[in-house]
């Protein structure tokens, strides 16, 4: 099983990948988060396996998470959309 989370500042992008990705038997959406600081929170606190994170976002954007993330967990795949 893969698990993912999901980061992206608007509400309704969240749940559309949510149930885009409720329809894959290998997935597991362990977490949403809505800008990048709660991302770099909840992937040190869910691990997921792959995060699928928004670009721009308040607080701190896809890039900058990314970066934090990255460093702290090198084998965390992380996929930017925009």
């Amino acid at each position: 099983m893969i698990r993912v989370l999901i980061c992206d500042d608007q509400a309704i992008a969240r749940h559309g990948l949510q149930m885009i990705l409720a329809s894959a038997p290998d997935l597991e959406v362990v977490g949403q988060a809505q800008d990048g600081q709660e991302a770099v929170e909840l992937t040190a606190q869910l691990t997921p396996d792959v995060v699928l994170m928004d670009l721009k976002m308040p607080r701190m954007n896809g890039v900058q998470a990314t970066r934090r993330i990255r460093s702290s967990d090198p084998d965390v795949q992380v996929l930017v959309l925009t």
